[in-house]
C-alpha cells in the first residue's frame, strides 16, 4: 500500500508560480512511476506530468511543457511539480498518484490539492 498526500496548492496570480509536493509512504518509492493529473469544475480529471523511478525521463501534457516541471527525491519519497507562468486555465484540484511497474494504470491516488489562478 501506498499513501499519498499533496501539498503547495493555494491561490496564484497568472504569471505566477507554486509548487506542489507529493509526500509517499512506503518503502519501495523508488520503484514507482509518480504522475499529476488535474480536474477543473466540470471537466474530466487529466493527465499533467510523470516521472519514471529512476527520474531519468519525464513526461508532460502540451499544455503545460516548458511552464510546468515535474522531479522527484527518491531519499525523501516526495514528488514535485514546480509550475511557473501559471495561467487562469490551470484552476484546477491537482492529485498524484503511484504506478507500479507491474500496472497499466495508476494504482493510488491523493487527496488533491486546489491550485487556483486568479486573472
Amino acid at each position: 500500500q501506498v499513501q499519498l498526500v499533496e501539498s503547495g496548492g493555494g491561490l496564484v496570480q497568472a504569471g505566477g508560480s507554486l509548487r506542489l509536493s507529493c509526500a509517499a509512504s512506503g518503502r519501495t518509492f523508488s520503484s514507482y512511476t509518480m504522475g499529476w493529473f488535474r480536474q477543473a469544475p466540470g471537466k474530466e480529471r487529466e493527465f499533467v506530468a510523470a516521472i519514471p523511478g529512476s527520474g531519468f525521463s519525464t513526461y508532460y501534457a502540451d499544455s503545460v511543457k516548458c511552464r510546468f516541471t515535474i522531479s522527484r527525491d527518491n531519499a525523501k519519497n516526495t514528488a514535485y511539480l514546480q509550475m511557473n507562468s501559471l495561467k487562469p486555465e490551470d484552476t484546477a484540484v491537482y492529485y498524484c498518484a503511484a504506478k507500479g511497474k507491474a500496472s497499466f494504470s495508476y494504482d493510488y491516488w491523493g487527496q488533491g490539492t486546489q491550485v487556483t489562478v486568479s486573472s
